[in-house]
């Protein structure tokens, strides 16, 4: 069968796994698979099965276009829990499946939202973090006729009131509850109506529960004060008395117990007010002593970054303990990879060993019983996700899964070179080309600089629809991870802190230059287009440089000063900024904000925006647009209806794939003669 290009509607085709967890003996896997009917452009997901060794393939585990997601193994490996909101109109319940099969069952009937949970030990119970409804939601949905009026009004009182793809936020916070197996019945272990907890964990004996909080007098005036947390269980005492672990001060996440229930490892950053800083691993005493970073000294960051659009970013799994508590397995990003390293707590100093360390980028993981394998989410550059399994001695591994394999064996995808050069000032800098798939070097085309959203959130090898999108129709397009990206030391992090527009513009032109030397490169010829921060890095350099034939900005940001209380980044986006608000210091805004400079663009730029964009708001690409249009720069403007700032990667696929034919649409008037 010949290969046939990519095309946009493809985003039906291709496959997202997530919720990948070994059974305790190794022998199974369980993940959720999403899929999109096109006709009703409802998403669903149903769970799957998959052993690791011998013959039996993949098969499916649960029917239905509800969502299943989240499935966690019974700790003997005789049932599966997982949260779906099957027969619901609206909140999520956990159900219980047998393993050898069955139906499944609800185990919780709280009429909430389920956003996590965990097994005790023994199996005999779940602690879970639910979200109760307010009174309003639920007054709505007793009565027909206020459900189809909707809200009459929002009270907002807290200051943290709205965040992306969620929307505004309900008054209820997040709690603990205790879910007994398999009665289902439940006692809630907190209440409080200004502190949320989450990252439940359960001690070794099954007595106590480890979880984050941050229990400042006012949350959202101390966002990153986040604690560790003890809670006993064996009780069932709501507001039981807990106990807060003595750890260094700053943004905590993902707490695990040692097997011998005597140590805590989780992952956070000593400081408040410092995003550049490297996540650390950190391990403390239950009982008291200080916390030690095990990765203090060796400029790693423990994290999940690496940027693709059909599973967004890589999910972060918690650090996992060898059997014998004398070492941590856990995720690392660096230079574009997604790795799953291992440190020795004796000898932290000898630096990590790697694990799963190759071109690609590993989601989700888990670990046996035994620690002797290890199976995880894998996404690549030719394949946006599968599921593998490694065992731990031998090395040896294999890929369970063929959901975007078999399709994309039948693409014909662009070639892509990575490449390693010089910055402006001597910095080592990484970056991809992505060749059309018929590519003749004899011949020049036209080129797109993609750029990377966060600005922490770098590329990497792994495979993006878009950018495989553009080069199926004839587009060289490069992109690369310039200072400010995440993956390369601190100080490449921090380097545009309080600076945006500066050494990230040097770094992103130096690229450009670059790849416009090359014989097949017409520099007549060249867009610009990115994301969010990519967004605000497509209009500042629309302002700075005529180079560009066209650009296309998307879910940007053109003002900082207007962004400040407008995001729902909110007030803290400051810390960003010299960490004083605009009324003190709003030429330090104004400096760093791309509408300054609009006065001098020339570049024709379609603007993409999302209406319901909670990161960016949409005044955002409005002012923009206004300002283009004063200009007589040739411009216009895409809104899309009752979208986040998740369009590209989790919006409803239509409006995904309207959204890429507006931009191949742009490109192809201005950059094909």
């Amino acid at each position: 069968m010949a290969r046939r290009l990519l095309r946009a509607d493809d985003l039906y085709r291709l496959r997202v796994i997530s919720g990948c967890r070994l059974s305790p003996d190794g022998g199974r896997v369980i993940f959720a698979v999403d899929r999109v009917d096109p006709k009703t452009q409802k998403r669903s997901a149903n769970l799957h099965l998959a052993r690791t060794t011998g013959r039996g393939g993949v098969r499916q585990f649960t029917f239905g276009d509800q969502v299943d997601r989240q499935p966690r193994w019974a700790p003997d490996g005789s049932s599966i829990a997982f949260i779906s909101n099957r027969g619901l109109e609206s909140g999520s319940e956990i159900f219980l499946i047998p393993t050898d099969g069955g139906e499944a069952r609800p185990l919780t009937r709280l009429g909430a939202r389920i956003l996590d949970f965990c097994w005790s030990p023994d199996g005999r119970s779940l602690a879970a973090v639910v979200q109760k409804k307010d009174p309003e939601e639920l007054e709505r949905e007793r009565d027909e006729g206020k459900k189809k009026l909707g809200i009459v009004s929002r009270s907002i009182t807290r200051l943290f009131f709205k965040e992306e793809a969620k929307g505004y936020l309900p008054r209820e916070r997040a709690h603990l509850w205790l879910i007994r197996v398999p009665t289902g019945k439940a006692v809630q272990l907190t209440d409080s109506e200004v502190f949320d907890e989450w990252s439940p964990s359960f001690s070794p004996d099954g007595r106590e529960l480890v979880f984050c909080s941050n229990r400042s007098p006012d949350p959202d005036l101390d966002p990153e004060a986040v604690d560790l947390f003890l809670l006993p269980v064996s009780t069932q005492v709501r507001g039981g008395r807990m106990r807060r672990v003595r750890t260094p001060a700053g943004p905590k996440e993902l707490p695990v117990f040692s097997p011998d229930g005597k140590r805590l490892a989780y992952l956070g950053v000593e400081g408040k007010g410092a995003w550049w800083k490297n996540v650390g691993l950190w391990v403390v005493p239950v009982r008291g002593g200080g916390a030690v970073d095990l990765l203090a000294g060796h400029d790693l960051t423990a994290s999940n970054w690496t940027l693709n659009d059909i599973a967004g970013v890589p999910s972060l799994s918690p650090p996992a303990w060898s059997s014998d508590g004398q070492r941590l397995f856990f995720q690392v990003s660096s230079q574009g990879r997604l790795s799953l390293l291992s440190i020795s707590l004796e000898n932290p100093a000898a630096g990590p060993e790697p694990v799963v360390d190759e071109p690609g980028a590993l989601g989700d993981f888990s670990l046996d019983r035994e620690r002797t394998k290890t199976a995880f989410f894998w996404s690549e550059l030719e394949n946006p996700g599968e599921v593998r399994v490694r065992d731990l001695g031998s090395g040896r591994t294999r890929t369970l899964t063929g959901f975007n394999r078999r399709f994309l064996s039948r693409i014909r995808l662009g070639r892509v070179e990575e490449i390693w050069f010089k910055g402006p000032e001597g910095n080592d800098l990484q970056g991809w080309i992505v060749f059309p798939p018929d590519f003749d070097p004899s011949r020049t085309y036209p080129s797109i600089l993609e750029i990377h959203g966060g600005p922490m959130v770098p590329y990497g090898p792994v495979f993006i629809h878009e950018v495989q999108l553009l080069a199926a129709q004839g587009y060289l397009v490069f992109l690369c991870n310039p200072r400010g990206s995440t993956g390369y030391g601190q100080a490449h992090t921090k380097a545009i802190w309080n600076d945006w527009g500066n050494r990230d513009y040097q770094d992103l032109m130096a690229f450009t230059d670059l790849v416009q030397a090359r014989p097949y490169v017409d520099p007549r010829r060249m867009g610009v287009t990115g994301g969010s921060y990519g967004g605000f890095m497509t209009n500042w350099i629309i302002g700075q440089t005529s180079r560009f034939r066209a650009a296309v900005t998307q879910r940007c940001l053109t003002n900082l000063i207007s962004f400040y209380g407008t995001s729902d980044f909110n007030w803290t986006f400051q810390m960003e900024f010299g960490d004083r608000p605009p009324w003190e210091d709003l030429e330090n805004y104004w400096r760093q904000s791309p509408l300054k400079y609009v006065g001098r663009a020339k570049t024709p730029t379609l603007i993409i925006h999302s209406e319901q964009d909670m990161r960016c708001p949409i005044e955002q690409g409005e002012q923009l647009f206004v300002a283009l249009k004063k200009l007589g720069v040739e411009t216009e403007m895409v809104v899309f209806p009752e979208e986040s700032h998740e369009l590209s990667r989790a919006g409803r696929t239509d409006r995904r794939i309207e959204r890429l034919n507006h931009i191949l649409r742009w490109f192809d008037t201005h950059l094909k003669d």
